[in-house]
Parts: C-alpha cells; structure tokens; sequence
C-alpha cells in the first residue's frame, strides 16, 4: 500500500522526504551525544580526580588551561546542557519538518483524488455514491494525514532515535542493555500480535460509519424542505447518532490499544532499574562507582520509553486506518477520462450536419435498451424539438448528443468526425446545456452565470447581453446589488422559473455553436417562456437548438419536431400534426 502511495507523490515530495530522512539520521546523533555525556558530567561531580587524569581528556584541559580536577565541573557542565538543548532543537525541528511535509503532502493527495473525481465520465458519476467520494476527499484524507502519514514518519524517526539510543546504552553496560532490550521488545511483540485483530476490524469500522454519517448529513439538510414538513427529523438524528456512535466507539478503542502499553512499560522499567540499582549497589566500588552508570541509563531510559511508545503507536495508529488508506488508494488509482486542461482543447470542426448513425444505447449489457438503432440527422442552424412519453430516451438522446454518455453501438458524428473518448472534450466545447434542474453555487448572480470563470475575467457585456436575453433583468433590477447579489446555497432565495432563467442565462452567456434546452423552461409562466423562446427562435442560423419540452407550445418555431416512441422507433413532424395529436 505504501508502495502504491509513493507513486503517487510528485517528484517535490520524493525529494523532500529524502531530505526528510537525513535530518531523521541527524537526530539519533544528538540524542547519542547528550546521552553519552552524561557519564563523563556524572563522573565529574562524583569522582573529578579519575576524570582529571583521564588521557582521552587531556588535549581539552590543556586546551582550557585547567590546573585541577574541580576547574572540570564548570566547562564539562557548560558542555552537557549545550547537548541536551541543541538535541532538543534538532528534534523540535525534526517534529515540524514531518508535520509540514506531512499537510503539504495531504494537500497534494486531496486536490489528486479530486480532480480524478471530476476527470471521471459522467456515468461514472451516475453509478457511484457521492457521500463516499465526499467523505473519501475530506474526512479520509485526513485520515491518511493523520494516522498514515505522520505516523509512519514518526515510525521511521522513532527506530532511527531508538538504534542510536539502543547503541549508547550497549556500549554502557552490553549485559545489563540486552536483558532490557529483549524484555520491553517482547513484550511489545506480545501486545501487538493479539490487538492486531481488533485494530483491523475497527478500521473497518471507521471507513464504513464515517461515509453514513456524510451521507446521513446530505440527505437530511439536502431535503429539508420535505425534512421539516413530514417532521422526520429525529429519523435523520437517529442515523447520524448511530454511524457517529460506532465510528468514535471504533476510534476511541483503536486510541486506548496504541496508547496502554505506555503505562505499563513504564512501571516495568522503573522495576528493572531499582533492581539494577540494588546489584549494582553490592559491587566492589558500591553506590559512588554505580552514579554514573545509572544516571545514563536512566536518563537513556526516559529517552528510550517514549520512542519505543511512538514506534508502537504508530503501529497501532496505521493498522487502525488501513481500510480508510485502502479507499483513498482505490480513488488515487483512478485513470484520468478527460484532458487536464481545455486551454489545449481545440473546438471539433461543425459546419454541416450532426449524425446519429444505427445508435443504441444501455447502461450495462444486462440492462433493458433504452435506445435502438436510431438514425437521425441534424443540420446547421436548425431548431430541433423532441417529445415522447416518460421513459421513451429523450434525455438519454441529449447526454449522447453532449458526450456525457457513450453510445453501447453505431457513432456520433460530427461532419466527417466520429465523436470517441479522445476528441469528446472537442465537441463538448461547441456545446451549452440548460437542463431542468438548475444547478446553483452559494454566490453572486453574475457568478452563476459565468461559472466555473474566475471573477477577474467575467465580461460583463456578455453577462447583460445574456439576462436580457433569459428575461431576468425586471427581476435583477429590484435587487439591491443587482448583478453582484447572493443568491444562497443551491439558489435558496430564488424561485424555481428564476433559477431556470439564469440556467438559460449561462448558457447564452457560454456562446457556443449548439444549445440544448432539456425542460428548461418547466417552471416558468407562459409569458414568460414565449418572450424567452422569441430572443431563442432569433438566433436561427447562428445556433443549433435542440428543445425537450414540457409544453407543445414551446416547439411551435422548431423546424422539425422529433417523437421517439417507446418502440425505439422515430417519427419527423411538424407543430401543427403535433396539435392535431
């Protein structure tokens, strides 16, 4: 998994976490000065003489000028605490390194899973559950920050500190070290083989509850309006309390499982080191002669203790994610379906016809047809309206048409062109689609018009030209800030025909060849909707317009009006055998 994750990072993170790990090698160094100078400081103040006449210290105290043995105490004093503050700064340095590395690197793996998402085909988005990818971007993504990420870093520092360490303490006292070392590496083993169980099913646990309560959250403040008039409320309080409940039961026992072991090691080691005391109190040079060598060992005790907890806990903490981690590789693998960036995108050639050619058309191969063999062709600048009952593929016809959806058989064709997955994204800028569900953002009318352009390169000619066109300008002028007005989350503050005008008015404002209205005038009046479909009808020649509509009215200006029957058979008529129907 971890493998699968480094192919992932770009080439900036490779690197520095390379540089990341030499400044880990650095650390244990310090750690193994500071530790290795408290023997010679211990010594000093018990036994200055010995020290004195060490011949391993002699360049430094003729280097000092010292003359006797109580000259040492300061200078070896002064060298100790430059020891352990600089050791101390290297780790705090080493603590912000990994955490930085660790936020940048989860943006990085955030932003990846998002744009894979949106890259993805549209059916890929019709078949999947918009809770988990939202809670995979958000919620498990952290997760891998939190409890994969950091942890593994403070994993690898953790064992690179604790060989350092282990090295010193051998080289101190190897007998007394090695006893220790195995006693509080078994029983580390021992914790972790039998909690190996229970982390795996809570992880588990917590991938699977975290996505309800999302979806719980969606679907309760998504429909409130239904929420608060059929009051069921406590019905979407009683999910959500649930999915919380488990998923904070599930975290809070992984929690305690990385956390124990700590007090118990603590105790086991406060016990072998009042044993090591009272042996090494009946040795020949008795409690003097065992100062220094408890003072390093306790002090490399109380080092050692809290790496071996980290290296455990992170163990503990990334066994306790694994399936969130899993999730989040299984969106990082996603193959791209669409270009990155449509700057490069070039617009497909369209000056003749659009052709369906033997078209058909299923979601899966197990699935009813919901369209067969259809032959259908379509000129430049003409006005095309569709009608057929409930079902029939008219909407299915349109994403086909917009390359939302793959034909199962036959082709799209553009003049000459086959419209496939890799010249798509080239029709699809030749097109501007007013569905019957508007989709709004939380911000300014001209926002939603021009959407998806950043604020500094709006026109606002463009934007005019286009409310006057979808007959919203009577309404926008009573607004206090007019075009710059908010309009709430998903257009709260509008009414359904005024958030249908400014999907017409994005459309008009896009300015592309064809247009596609699929009931997009559902919600308005009939004034309304014939003053619209005169400033439509003037832009005969100039566009291709294709119109499902909810009236037959609204198609009575179409040059030809297209009925798919339920047979998957076509008929071409013309408005006035429509109404004779």
């Amino acid at each position: 998994m971890f493998k699968e994750l480094w192919q992932h990072l770009s080439r900036r993170r490779k690197m520095q976490f390379w540089m990341l790990l030499v400044l880990m090698m650095i650390a244990p160094i310090m750690e193994v000065i500071s530790i290795g100078a408290v023997v010679p400081f211990l010594s000093v103040l018990t036994d200055p003489d010995k020290i004195f006449l060490n011949q391993s210290l002699q360049p430094l105290i003729l280097f000092l000028s010292i003359t006797n043995s109580t000259q040492l105490i300061l200078p070896l004093t002064i060298i100790f605490i430059v020891a352990i503050t600089f050791s101390a700064l290297v780790r705090l340095l080493l603590l912000y390194v990994i955490t930085r590395f660790s936020n940048v690197t989860c943006v990085d793996l955030s932003v990846d899973i998002y744009r894979r998402t949106l890259y993805q085909d549209y059916s890929d988005h019709t078949s999947s559950n918009s809770s988990e990818v939202i809670n995979s971007i958000i919620t498990k993504t952290n997760t891998v920050l939190g409890k994969i990420l950091v942890p593994v870093l403070a994993m690898i520092s953790s064992i690179v500190m604790m060989l350092g360490i282990v090295g010193v303490v051998v080289f101190i006292n190897p007998q007394i070290s090695l006893i220790t070392i195995l006693i509080f590496g078994l029983l580390y083993f021992i914790v972790a083989f039998f909690t190996k169980k229970y982390l795996t099913k809570n992880s588990q646990l917590i991938a699977d509850e975290s996505t309800k309560m999302v979806k719980s959250l969606q679907e309760g403040l998504g429909g409130i309006r239904d929420v608060i008039i059929n009051g069921t409320q406590e019905y979407y309080c009683k999910i959500y309390q649930n999915a919380d409940y488990k998923f904070r039961s599930a975290s809070g026992k992984n929690t305690f499982i990385a956390s124990s072991p700590r007090y118990l090691m603590e105790a086991v080691g406060m016990i072998l080191i009042t044993i090591l005391a009272y042996a090494l109190t009946s040795q020949e040079k008795g409690i003097l002669g065992a100062i220094p060598i408890l003072g390093a060992l306790a002090i490399a005790a109380q080092k050692l203790f809290p790496v071996l907890q980290t290296a455990y806990y992170s163990y503990a903490t990334i066994k306790g994610a694994k399936s969130s981690f899993q999730d989040i590789l299984n969106l990082l693998n996603k193959p791209f379906s669409y270009n990155f960036s449509d700057s490069s995108i070039e617009q497909i050639p369209f000056n003749q016809t659009i052709t369906f050619k033997d078209l058909s058309f299923r979601h899966t191969k197990d699935s009813p047809w919901i369209l067969k063999n259809v032959n259908l062709t379509f000129k430049k600048g003409e006005t095309i309206g569709f009608i057929g009952a409930t079902g029939s593929g008219k909407s299915t016809l349109l994403d086909i048409l917009m390359s939302l959806l793959t034909p199962t058989e036959g082709n799209l064709i553009i003049d000459n062109n086959v419209i496939t997955k890799k010249n798509r994204r080239s029709w699809q800028v030749c097109i501007s689609h007013v569905p019957q569900n508007i989709y709004l953002s939380d911000d300014t009318i001209e926002e939603n018009i021009a959407l998806g352009v950043d604020l500094k390169n709006i026109e606002r000619q463009k934007i005019n030209r286009a409310l006057k066109n979808a007959q919203i300008l009577e309404f926008i002028s009573d607004l206090k800030d007019r075009n710059k007005a908010f309009i709430g989350e998903r257009g709260v503050q509008l009414s359904g025909g005024q958030k249908q005008r400014i999907g017409i008015a994005r459309a008009l404002y896009k300015d592309s060849d064809v247009l596609i209205f699929d009931e997009a005038t559902s919600a308005l009046d009939y004034e309304t909707e014939q003053k619209i479909m005169e400033e439509i009808d003037q832009l005969k020649d100039k566009k291709t317009v294709f119109i499902v509509a909810h009236r037959i009215t609204t198609l009575k200006n179409c040059d030809r009006i297209i009925r798919i029957n339920k047979d998957y058979s076509t008929d071409i008529l013309d408005y006035n055998q429509i109404s004779l129907d």
